[in-house]
């Protein structure tokens, strides 16, 4: 494991773009698993608020630091808001919120190179990208049920990418599964080996830059908006209320205790 002090220094979200406008955004909490809280959700937002304003920007890239993609919701982060006031934690289920929303409708072509592990809210983050590929050691898990909460905040996403059937079996039962699951349904869209999927990555960037952008952000927005597969503030507050209710719970706050005391929770049987 990282030092902490050293780790909790640096940004929870690093921005980079090349000469040729494809940016990448690396979710930088290695010591984390790059598990999100509300620092690194603030971050993202505004990330992807200034690579939107950018000209420049023709595609983002999603990564994560270190061995993990991204490891969902920080658990220790979770315990405190259980106990927020309930402005502030309705505010911290709306950063969640919010961040999947802002890159699910980001103007430009969206991608994730997922490696290790991808849970909950990575989840999310995969299902709202233009484009995703995946190791093939990569492992998938909807876990956030296991520790007594609910992924409201990524529902919506989820059910877009993967269908209603595939995503009430795998966010109700929390299952664990791997990259070849996650190609079948439809949660990746290719699977490499970790030596070449960098590759892979700079042959569809390549292609996505002969694409017009002015064409790509009129073509995307229209494809989810006709839809309906974009989210009015009310339908957010929504999501948001649900999540921060379940996480203020009884069983929410049992499910985080029974995690972080490595013991099952009260309602195994």
């Amino acid at each position: 494991m990282s030092d902490t002090t050293d780790a909790t220094a640096a940004p929870p979200v690093l921005l980079a773009t090349d000469a040729r406008g494809i940016a990448t955004v690396t979710l930088n909490r290695p010591h984390k698993g790059n598990a999100y809280d509300e620092d690194m959700l603030a971050a993202l937002i505004g990330g992807l608020d200034r690579l939107e304003k950018d000209p420049a920007v023709r595609a983002v890239v999603i990564r994560g630091a270190g061995r993990h993609f991204q490891a969902g919701a920080d658990l220790d982060w979770l315990a405190r808001a259980a106990a927020y006031p309930p402005e502030r934690a309705f505010a911290a289920s709306m950063a969640t919120t919010r961040a999947m929303q802002r890159l699910n409708e980001f103007p430009r072509p969206t991608f994730a190179l997922v490696h290790g592990a991808c849970f909950g809210g990575g989840c999310g983050i995969v299902c709202c990208v233009d484009v995703a590929l995946a190791t093939t050691e990569a492992v998938f898990g909807l876990t956030e049920v296991r520790v007594g909460v609910a992924p409201t905040p990524i529902s919506t996403h989820m059910v877009n990418a993967m269908g209603l059937r595939h995503t009430r079996r795998y966010a109700l039962t929390g299952e664990r599964f791997d990259a070849a699951e996650a190609l079948r349904i439809g949660l990746v869209h290719e699977v490499h080996p970790a030596e070449r999927i960098e590759a892979r990555l700079a042959e569809i960037l390549d292609q996505t830059l002969l694409s017009a952008p002015g064409a790509v952000a009129v073509t995307k927005h229209s494809f989810l908006a006709a839809n309906g597969l974009t989210l009015d503030p009310r339908e957010m507050a929504m999501l948001a209320h649900e999540s921060w209710m379940q996480r203020a719970s009884a069983e929410g706050r049992e499910g985080l205790a029974a995690f972080r005391e490595k013991r099952r929770p009260s309602w195994y049987r």
